[in-house]
């Protein structure tokens, strides 16, 4: 060879060393490079967008150079935590930068790094040796801050301020957003001093991504509205119009869904084969939002969606409203929107009827809420029936100071009281909570600690959006009395529910006639005392349960601890007492939440 083309060789090779890589987007990149972890994922090995053709616009919004903003309002099950794995994939193996990843607990945030982000470093050979794994004694390498050339990864909980804040970020991906708390702190809202992070680049990357929760109040719809609004549409196998798959299309007969356009139904596979593609609503070139549901989901057959929703729509009839919100959330990636909780005393006063003994037949079981205040006891006894269809039994006031011995003891003598059913069986109380809120706490504990094994249990109530009605017990007290958080925004959200009913059978609830039981008018003005309004703090909605004016509500906190009670009991509502003596349903087993040492806890929950 001469020495000329000896020369241009030579200099082709150094051109070629000295050119940049090739342009990739974060789906070429995940599809050329990604292996997938066997412990995160359902299906293991090299990753390919073909699987889940709608993730592939998202992720490459992220190297639109037009794209500032990326909004992604899903269901499970769809992939959304796969974007964020190949994003961050991306970044630290062909575009290096700063990075903060945010979770809404610190706890989620170790979480994810310990099991998305580790086995991803681990398998996949372009990552491998990037990031080194955590030592707590490298501060450039830890579980939530990891630096690789030319960048840094930085995880976060949204309810952790000093996550948020110093260094500049330039992108920045927070995680179910609809869970971050109103306020990091005392700094403002989570969402917002994270933006901050990444004011100083003109490249900046920032992704929102969850699951919805309320229509008014969720932080992704918001998003979602100022975006593109671009849903996945796939055309109809029969007439070719392209469409988004909703749940009122599909016919749970049959498992077919119908075309919104020629009105022909077809199947699963028929609908799944077809190519579809992003439908935006509007345009917005800088924020670009898109909206999933698990009725495309490659992971998800229709059968066990519509099987998921049968179950919570069951739970609903008897009164529970939490599964189907879940399921509304989760299944359908759409929000929850609440109906107006406010109920009319005379409504329910109306509705009063008379019962041809102390308790009716559908009874199955009593339980009792008691609410604590300075100059008495208040209290309810409940009948619960099939499918938490309920009968109020007795409402009694006990005059007295909860300092004073005497009003517990008349307490105690009326919860070991039984009352009767026509032809004389007659039903104990099976588990009462007591309020240990207000000034009487230490009151409340000496008097149910001694009488668990009757199933006398102290609670305390929790306000909050999603707190279960029933939380584990704790001893964390003094008396080393078992404790109950309730959640009495949850328990009033399923009452009115229940309250509304206007037909007989499971969640309907019943209320005696007779003028000795305490069912009088001040009793339901004290039932429906309260409302559910939007209130603004530092700038977020949220919902909050507030009393009307002058009202007192009593009798609302004793029938959502009458409830409580019915959840810790747990009792098998199917299947009625054969015993005279009032003797308990069967009890659904389940794990105890106390130790097996302290049984009559155990027993109590079943």
């Amino acid at each position: 060879m001469t020495r000329n083309g000896s020369l241009a060789r030579l200099f082709r090779d150094i051109a070629t060393l000295a050119a940049p890589p090739p342009e990739l987007t974060v789906s070429e990149w995940a599809d050329g490079y990604r292996i997938l972890s066997p412990e995160s994922c359902p299906e293991p090995g090299r990753w390919s967008t073909d699987r889940v053709p709608y993730l592939a616009e998202i992720m490459d919004a992220f190297t639109d150079p037009a794209v500032e903003t990326v909004v992604v309002m899903t269901s499970s099950q769809v992939g959304k935590t796969s974007i964020i794995e190949n994003v961050v994939g991306y970044h630290v193996d062909y575009d290096p930068a700063s990075i903060l990843v945010v979770e809404p607990t610190l706890d989620m945030g170790q979480t994810f790094s310990k099991d998305r982000l580790a086995p991803m470093f681990r398998d996949t050979p372009v990552l491998r040796g990037k990031v080194k794994e955590a030592r707590t004694r490298d501060s450039g390498n830890t579980l939530l801050h990891k630096q690789f050339p030319g960048g840094h990864i930085t995880i976060a909980g949204a309810n952790s301020p000093s996550g948020l804040a110093s260094r500049p970020i330039r992108v920045l991906l927070c995680d179910e957003v609809d869970r971050f708390p109103a306020s990091a702190g005392t700094e403002g809202d989570p969402v917002t001093l994270a933006r901050k992070r990444t004011a100083a680049f003109w490249n900046r990357k920032i992704g929102l991504f969850s699951t919805p929760t309320i229509r008014g109040v969720s932080r992704i719809e918001a998003a979602y509205e100022e975006s593109t609004q671009e849903k996945w549409c796939l055309p109809c196998p029969l007439c070719g119009r392209f469409q988004q798959l909703l749940w009122p299309q599909l016919f749970l007969e049959d498992m077919t869904l119908r075309c919104l356009f020629c009105g022909g139904r077809s199947r699963e596979q028929e609908w799944k084969r077809q190519e579809g593609r992003w439908i935006a609503e509007k345009e917005n070139a800088s924020i670009r939002g898109f909206h999933l549901n698990e009725l495309v989901s490659p992971w998800r057959r229709w059968e066990e969606i519509a099987a998921d929703f049968r179950s919570a729509d069951e739970q609903k009839k008897a009164g529970n409203l939490e599964p189907l919100k879940a399921w509304v959330n989760t299944s359908l990636g759409e929000t929850w929107e609440e109906t107006g909780d406010e109920l009319q005393t005379e409504f329910l006063e109306k509705r009063r009827e008379y019962y041809k003994a102390d308790l009716p037949e559908g009874v199955l079981a009593l339980t009792a809420g008691v609410d604590t205040q300075d100059d008495r006891l208040e209290v309810e006894v409940v009948g619960w029936g099939a499918g938490a269809e309920s009968w109020g039994v007795e409402y009694r006031v006990l005059m007295g100071s909860p300092e004073d011995g005497d009003v517990w003891g008349r307490l105690d003598e009326y919860l070991m009281r039984t009352w009767e059913f026509e032809g004389g069986r007659a039903m104990g109380i099976s588990c009462v909570c007591v309020d240990s809120g207000g000034h009487f706490t230490t009151e409340v504990y000496k008097f149910c600690r001694p009488r668990e094994q009757r199933r006398i249990f102290a609670i305390k109530g929790r306000g909050g959006t999603g707190i279960p009605l029933i939380g584990k017990p704790t001893r964390s007290n003094r008396v080393k009395a078992a404790l109950f958080a309730v959640g009495v925004d949850t328990g009033k959200e399923n009452l009115f529910h229940q309250l509304r009913k206007e037909h007989e059978g499971p969640g309907y609830c019943h209320f005696p006639r007779a003028v000795e039981k305490g069912y009088d008018a001040s009793y339901f003005r004290g039932l429906t005392s309260e409302k559910r309004v939007m209130r603004f703090d530092q700038g977020r909605r949220h919902l909050v349960w507030v009393k009307r004016s002058g009202a007192r509500n009593e009798p609302l906190d004793c029938r959502i601890y009458a409830r409580a009670a019915l959840e810790i009991l747990n009792p098998n509502l199917a299947i009625a007492p054969k015993a005279a003596d009032g003797s308990l349903p069967p009890v659904r087993k389940r794990p105890s939440a106390v130790r097996r040492s302290r049984r009559m806890i155990s027993r109590g929950i079943g």
